[in-house]
C-alpha cells in the first residue's frame, strides 16, 4: 500500500516538547557550578607569577594552571589518580613557611636526606656541583657572601633571614653542608641572585606543598609593583589597561606553553 500522507490531526496530536521548568534550569545551572568548583578546589588552580625569581622559566604575568593531584595525599577511594611526592627539579605552588596566607613558586632542589651548600652562587648537591636551571639566571655579576656561599656564611651577614630560620638553620648542619630533614624539602628560584627562597626562609614543609604549575594559559606585561597596588582604584585602572592592551601586551608565544 502506498504510504499516506500524515493528516492535520495526526500533526495536532503529536505532543509537544516539554519546557524545562525553572526549578530544572536551577538544578542544571547548579550541577555545572558544583562540578566546576570541585574541579577548582581539589584537581586544577590558577595562578598568577607576581615576582621574577623564576625567570626566564616563568615571567612576571604568566598565569598557569597548577595540578593540585599529582601532590595530593593518595585516596583509596580515585585508585586510578596519579599521585607521588615532590621530586628534585619539580616547580611546585606551596604556602610560605610561616605565612600561610602566601603562596610561593621554586623549583625543588633538595629532597629529605640530602646535602647542599653553594660555593660562589654554584650549588652542590650531595657532593656534585649542578648546572643552573636551563632557563634560569645563575649570577647577576654581584657578590653576596650569606645568598651565594650558603651556608657556611653566617645569616646574620643578610638582612632578608628570617628570626625562625637564622635559629633553625643551625640545627642542621653537618660539616658545612645543611642537610634536609624529613618531610621539608629545599626550594629555590631559577633566577637566584633575586630570588628569596629556603637559604632566607627555611625548609617547605610537606604539608605546605600545593602542586606544580602545568602549563601558562596566558601571559600579560606586568611590572613587578602592580602586585603591591592594592587599592580598589588602582585595580580598577589596572583592569582597564588590560581590556585596552589585551592584544599588544598579550605575550601570545608563551601561551599553553609547558612548565618545566
Amino acid at each position: 500500500m502506498p504510504k499516506q500522507k500524515p493528516t492535520a490531526a495526526d500533526i495536532t496530536a503529536t505532543p509537544a516538547p516539554e519546557k524545562e521548568t525553572a526549578l530544572e534550569s536551577l538544578a542544571g545551572i547548579c550541577t555545572v557550578l558544583v562540578i566546576g568548583l570541585f574541579v577548582i578546589a581539589f584537581i586544577f588552580q590558577n595562578f598568577e607569577i607576581p615576582s621574577g625569581s623564576m625567570e626566564d622559566t616563568l615571567l612576571i604575568g604568566d598565569h598557569v594552571f597548577v595540578d593540585r593531584e599529582t601532590f595530593a595525599p593518595a585516596s583509596r577511594w580515585m585508585p586510578l589518580e596519579h599521585a607521588r611526592d615532590p621530586q628534585r627539579g619539580d616547580i611546585i605552588v606551596f604556602f610560605k613557611p610561616g605565612e600561610l596566607n602566601i603562596f610561593l613558586v621554586k623549583r625543588l632542589i633538595a629532597v629529605p636526606g640530602d646535602r647542599l651548600h653553594l660555593e660562589h652562587g654554584t650549588l652542590f648537591l650531595n657532593g656534585q656541583a649542578q648546572k643552573f636551571p636551563p632557563d634560569g639566571h645563575g649570577s647577576d655579576g654581584t657578590f653576596d657572601p650569606y645568598r651565594d656561599d650558603f651556608p657556611s656564611v653566617s645569616p646574620d651577614q643578610s638582612s632578608n633571614v628570617t628570626a625562625t630560620w637564622a635559629v633553625e638553620l643551625q640545627q642542621h648542619l653537618q660539616n658545612g653542608e645543611l642537610v634536609v630533614p624529613s618531610g621539608r624539602y629545599f626550594a629555590m628560584g631559577d633566577n637566584r641572585p633575586v630570588s628569596l627562597d629556603s637559604r632566607f626562609w627555611g625548609f617547605v614543609p610537606r604539608e605546605n606543598i600545593v602542586g606544580r604549575p602545568l602549563f601558562i594559559y596566558w601571559s600579560f606585561v606586568t611590572s613587578e609593583q602592580q602586585f603591591e597596588k592594592t587599592a580598589l582604584g588602582e585595580r580598577l585602572a589596572w583592569y582597564a589597561h588590560i581590556v585596552i592592551h589585551i592584544f599588544d601586551q598579550t605575550r601570545w608565544r608563551r601561551m599553553l606553553r609547558p612548565v618545566r
